[in-house]
């Protein structure tokens, strides 16, 4: 898709985007081959330039490039050329700002062949030259959360491209979070059915307290399996947004075959925490991550 898209070029909107693909110059290189027959004066040869640069951007692979230059909701165009390095992400925190010193408990990445995962007290430091295995982040609501708070915690810049999965499927009328997109899609969570990022924090604390593995354990595969839905969600939308251009059957992507969680929530566990915190019919607190 991104081939077939003009709105990343200055003074081309969805509008005028629209107008090319219904002329025949589906691609860059129907405009190139009819060198901007299309536009009239300057116009034609800032456009022409700006496809040709287009093609060497996207021949050097560079994504930073046409991030820079996509609207956030346009932003999934970006995703079948750059799927080969783009991580799914999702941290888990003790709190939503600074103020009170929250960390990041947990981070969990899967990048369609392998889940990793970080966390505090082991490995959370691993994280800052790994992630520069990647070109791509997707995320819900990471541009927001994850990001700002991954860059204030580490001390660095995350200079990748990102597709937030919140604004994409917002421009789709999905709402309701990360937990209430995947139910509009059919996904099913099973034992993790009810937990949320607030839960994760009572996790992380009993963890702590008592040193009770199980809740790590529990932690770690709601952590996991965000980043296991996103991707899921990440091919739905894009193909949802294919719908609404002439390319929905020749670009489409086929539903990606999601990997088994290798955590396991302990039920013992959430049933505790849920009695003893009075969580039975679901926590109902504000986000602690972009899971929310």
């Amino acid at each position: 898709m991104l081939t077939n898209t003009f709105c990343h070029i200055p003074k081309i909107g969805r509008k005028t985007e629209a107008q090319l693909w219904e002329q025949g110059v589906l691609s860059w290189e129907d405009c190139l081959e009819c060198q901007g027959a299309e536009f009239k004066g300057k116009a034609a040869n800032r456009i022409i330039h700006d496809v040709y640069a287009s093609v060497e951007a996207l021949e050097n692979r560079e994504v930073n490039w046409f991030a820079g230059r996509l609207p956030a909701n346009e932003a999934w165009r970006m995703f079948p050329e750059f799927r080969e390095r783009t991580a799914y992400l999702d941290i888990e925190t003790t709190g939503m700002g600074w103020e009170d010193e929250a960390i990041i408990t947990s981070i969990a990445l899967w990048d369609g062949h392998q889940i990793r995962t970080y966390i505090y007290g082991q490995n959370l430091r691993d994280f800052r030259d790994e992630i520069d295995e990647y070109d791509l982040l997707v995320t819900y609501n990471g541009k927001s959360f994850d990001i700002p708070f991954i860059e204030r915690y580490f001390g660095r810049t995350i200079p990748h491209a990102h597709i937030d999965l919140r604004y994409v499927l917002h421009s789709l009328g999905i709402k309701g979070g990360l937990k209430g997109s995947e139910r509009q899609f059919g996904l099913d969570r099973g034992d993790l059915d009810g937990v949320d990022g607030y839960f994760a924090v009572l996790l992380w604390n009993h963890y702590r307290t008592l040193g009770d593995e199980r809740a790590l354990q529990t932690l770690l595969a709601y952590n996991v399996q965000d980043t296991i839905n996103l991707e899921h969600l990440m091919v739905a939308a894009y193909n949802l947004k294919l719908e609404e251009t002439p390319f929905a059957f020749s670009r489409a992507l086929r539903e990606p075959k999601l990997p088994a969680n290798p955590f396991t929530a302990d039920m013992e566990i959430i049933q505790q925490l849920r009695q003893r915190y009075g969580l039975w019919g679901g926590s109902e607190r504000l986000p602690q991550s972009a899971g929310w």
